[in-house]
C-alpha cells in the first residue's frame, strides 16, 4: 500500500514539474518551431529598442525571472512610484540602479535564449548568408552610437544653436586675450572652449615667443604667455630705467680697434694688430674665441690691417688691407674655412643674415660665395662695375633662390644675381651721389645727395625701391644735410629710420611718405641707428649713445664714450655698441716705442648692455658693483650709479 502511494506521489510531481516547465517555454519563447529570418531580425530589432529604451532609464515596470510567466503584463501597467516603494519597503537604498540592473540581466538572458532557439533551428547555408548581415548591421550601430556619443560631448552652445567643437575653436581664434576671457565667464562649456591650448599656442607664437615650439612642448600654454608678457614688461622696465649689467669687451694685444659686427649673441672685432676676435655674449665674462689668420697674411711682416669683419648665426668673416678674405665657423674657430685673394684693397663685405652666402668687393670688382648643401664654399659669380663699390649689403629672405646683392656706386645702385649674366641697374641719377644703403627682404633704400643745380629740388631725400618690380616705391626726406646712416631690415613695417648730419634722427612712414619722428640730441653727425616698435637707439660722431622712446619721442638715457660710434645693435634685452677711432695710427699711441700696446683712449672700446630680468641677481653683477647695503634701492645694480652727473631733465626719478 505504501509502495502504491509512493509512486503516485512521483507520479503527480513528474506531471507538476513538466507544467512548470511548459508554461516558462510558453512565456519565455513563445514559439517552438523554425522561424523565419524576419522574425529574428524582429527579435533582434525589439532587443535594441528596449535597450534603448531602458538606457534612458525612463523603463517603468521591474521584471524578474520568476514574474516572467505570470505577472508580466501587470507589473508593466504600475506606475514608477508603484516600483520605487516597493524596493523601498524592500531595504534597498538605490531602487532605480537595481532595478535597472535586474532588467538589464533578464533581457540579456532572454535574448540569449532567443538567439539559442534560433540559431538550432536554422539550417547552416542560411547561417553563413546571415552572418555577414549581422556583422555589418553591428557595425553600423557601433559607428551612430559612436557619432551620437561624440555629438553629445562636443556639441557647443551658441545661444539657441549647437556648433561642433573644431567650428567653436575656430571662431574662438578670431578673439583677443580679453575677449577670451569674458567668454569663459559664459558657461562651463565656453569656458572649457576659452581655455584651450591650441587658441593660447597660436596667440603666444604670433606674439612673437617661442617661435620654433610645437603645442606639446608646454602643458598650459595659457600661463606660459603671461609669464612671456611679465618678462617683457619686465625687460622694457629695465630698458627705460637703465637697470642692468655693462660690460667692455676688450682685447689688450690688438691694438686699435678697426671694425666689429655682431648678430645674436656673437660679437666680432678685428684690430690694426691684425687679430680677429669673436665673442658670446651669453654670459658677459666670456673670454674670446681665437681665429687664425691665414698663412699668407700671418707671415707678412708688418701684418696687414683688418679692415672689415662681419658675423651671422653660422659664420664670421674677415677682410684685410692686403686683399685677403677670410671665413670661419662660429662652433669651431680656428683654421678659415674659406680663403681668397683680392685684386685690390676690399672697400665693403657684406654676409647673408639668413644664409651662407659671402660678398666682397675691391675697387670695382664685386664677387659672392656661397656653401652648398654639403657645406662647401664655391665662387658663384664675379663682376666688374663701371666705378668703385663703395657699399655692399646682401638682401635677406633669399633662402634656396640664391643670394642678391645690392651696390652702390657713385650716383648709381646696382642689383647682382647670380643667375642673371651683367649687374642690373636700380638708380642712377647724373650729380646725386647715394650716400648710404640699406635692403630689407622686399625692398631697397638709399640716400641720395643734392649738388649742385638740384639744389632747389628740395634736398637730400632716401628712394625706396621694390625688388620685385624693380620701380620706386617711395621718397621721403626734405633735408639739406646728408643722409648718413639708414636702417630698413631691422625696422617695423612700413616704418624707415635714419640718421643725418644735421644730427637728427628721423623717422618716415613709408605709406604715407610723412614723417613720423624728428629727433635731435647728437652734437655731431648721427652714424649708427636701429629701432623696433617703441625705442630708438642712436650713435653719434661726438661718442655718445642716445636711447629714445618713439611714441613721446623723448630721451630716456645716454652714455658717452671717446671715438664716434660706428655699430649700435640690439635685442629684446641686450645692447652693443662700439666706438671706432677714425685714427688708427695715432701719434703718442705707445707709451714706449717698445710697448706693443696701444694707450687706452686710443684703442676704442666694445660695450655690451644686458637689460634682462636676471641681470638683478647676484651673479650677473659685475663684481666692482655689488653692495652690502640692506636696503632694495642699494643691493640693486643701476647703471644710473656710474653716472650720477648724468641726469636728463624730465626722466625717471629711479635715475
Amino acid at each position: 500500500m505504501a509502495e502504491e502511494e509512493l509512486a503516485a506521489f512521483r507520479e503527480s510531481w513528474r506531471e507538476e514539474l513538466t507544467s512548470k516547465n511548459d508554461e516558462e517555454r510558453l512565456v519565455c519563447a513563445p514559439s517552438s518551431d523554425v522561424p523565419s529570418q524576419s522574425g529574428q531580425g524582429d527579435l533582434r530589432k525589439r532587443y535594441f529598442e528596449d535597450s534603448k529604451y531602458l538606457n534612458t532609464a525612463d523603463s517603468t515596470s521591474k521584471l524578474t525571472e520568476r514574474e516572467c510567466t505570470d505577472d508580466a503584463s501587470d507589473t508593466e501597467d504600475q506606475p514608477e512610484y508603484v516600483s520605487i516603494a516597493r524596493s523601498l519597503l524592500d531595504g534597498r537604498t538605490s531602487p532605480l540602479l537595481d532595478r535597472i540592473q535586474e532588467e538589464r540581466t533578464r533581457r540579456k538572458r532572454q535574448y540569449q535564449n532567443m538567439t539559442n532557439a534560433c540559431s538550432k533551428s536554422l539550417q547552416q547555408k542560411q547561417k553563413q548568408q546571415q552572418q555577414p548581415q549581422r556583422k555589418v548591421k553591428k557595425e553600423e550601430e557601433l559607428l551612430d552610437q559612436l557619432i551620437q556619443d561624440l555629438n553629445e560631448v562636443n556639441d557647443i552652445p551658441f545661444f539657441d544653436i549647437e556648433l561642433p567643437y573644431e567650428l567653436a575653436l575656430k571662431i574662438f581664434q578670431n578673439l583677443n586675450c580679453t575677449e577670451l576671457g569674458r567668454c569663459a565667464q559664459v558657461s562651463r562649456a565656453w569656458r572649457v572652449l576659452a581655455e584651450d591650448g591650441v587658441l593660447w599656442f597660436k596667440m603666444c607664437r604670433g606674439e612673437g615667443y617661442h617661435q620654433e615650439a610645437s603645442v606639446s612642448d608646454s602643458p598650459c600654454w595659457k600661463s606660459t604667455l603671461r609669464d612671456c608678457r611679465n618678462s617683457a614688461k619686465t625687460v622694457r622696465s629695465n630698458w627705460k630705467n637703465r637697470v642692468g649689467s655693462i660690460s667692455q669687451l676688450q682685447f689688450e694685444l690688438g691694438k686699435v680697434l678697426c671694425d666689429v659686427s655682431s648678430c645674436d649673441s656673437f660679437v666680432l672685432a678685428g684690430y690694426t694688430s691684425g687679430d680677429v676676435r669673436l665673442w658670446d655674449t651669453l654670459h658677459w665674462d666670456s673670454t674670446a674665441s681665437f681665429l687664425k689668420i691665414n698663412s699668407l697674411s700671418a707671415n707678412s711682416v708688418p701684418r696687414p690691417q683688418v679692415s672689415h669683419v662681419q658675423v651671422n648665426s653660422s659664420v664670421a668673416a674677415a677682410a684685410y688691407e692686403d686683399g685677403c678674405v677670410d671665413l670661419w665657423s662660429t662652433e669651431t674657430g680656428g683654421e678659415p674655412l674659406l680663403h681668397y685673394q683680392s685684386p685690390e684693397r676690399p672697400q665693403a663685405l657684406a654676409l647673408g643674415p639668413d644664409s651662407p652666402s659671402l660678398g666682397s668687393a675691391a675697387g670695382p670688382h664685386v664677387r659672392l660665395d656661397s656653401a652648398d648643401d654639403r657645406g662647401y664654399w664655391r665662387m658663384l659669380c664675379r663682376a666688374q662695375l663701371p666705378k668703385t663699390v663703395e657699399s655692399l649689403v646682401l638682401v635677406p629672405g633669399r633662402g634656396q633662390q640664391g643670394p642678391l646683392a645690392a651696390l652702390s656706386a657713385g650716383d648709381a645702385v646696382y642689383l647682382l644675381d647670380p643667375r642673371e649674366e651683367e649687374p642690373r641697374s636700380l638708380h642712377s641719377v647724373y650729380g646725386h651721389p647715394v650716400t648710404c644703403l640699406d635692403a630689407s627682404d622686399s625692398q631697397v633704400a638709399l640716400g641720395v645727395k643734392r649738388t649742385g643745380w638740384a639744389m632747389h629740388d628740395g634736398g637730400n631725400k632716401i628712394h625706396v625701391y621694390s625688388l620685385e618690380t624693380g620701380k620706386p616705391v617711395s621718397s621721403v626726406g626734405d633735408s639739406l644735410g646728408d643722409f648718413t646712416c639708414i636702417n630698413l631690415r631691422d625696422s617695423p613695417p612700413h616704418l624707415l629710420v635714419c640718421g643725418n648730419k644735421d644730427r637728427r634722427v628721423r623717422v618716415f612712414d613709408l605709406r604715407s611718405g610723412s614723417s613720423v619722428a624728428s629727433l635731435y640730441g647728437h652734437h655731431l653727425g648721427v652714424t649708427s641707428v636701429q629701432i623696433d616698435d617703441w625705442k630708438i637707439v642712436s650713435g653719434g660722431g661726438e661718442g655718445l649713445v642716445c636711447v629714445w622712446e618713439m611714441r613721446m619721442g623723448s630721451k630716456l638715457w645716454e652714455m658717452h664714450n671717446r671715438h664716434p660710434v660706428r655699430h649700435v645693435n640690439f635685442n629684446s634685452s641686450t645692447l652693443v655698441t662700439a666706438n671706432i677711432p677714425d685714427d688708427k695710427s695715432p701719434r703718442g699711441a705707445c707709451i714706449t716705442d717698445d710697448d706693443l700696446t696701444a694707450h687706452r683712449r686710443h684703442r676704442g672700446v666694445i660695450c655690451h648692455y644686458d637689460f634682462s630680468e636676471d641681470a638683478l641677481s647676484q651673479d650677473h653683477i659685475l663684481p666692482i658693483c655689488r653692495s652690502d647695503y640692506i636696503e632694495s634701492s642699494g643691493y640693486n645694480y643701476n647703471i644710473g650709479l656710474t653716472v650720477p652727473y648724468d641726469r636728463l631733465p624730465g626722466a625717471h626719478p629711479s635715475l
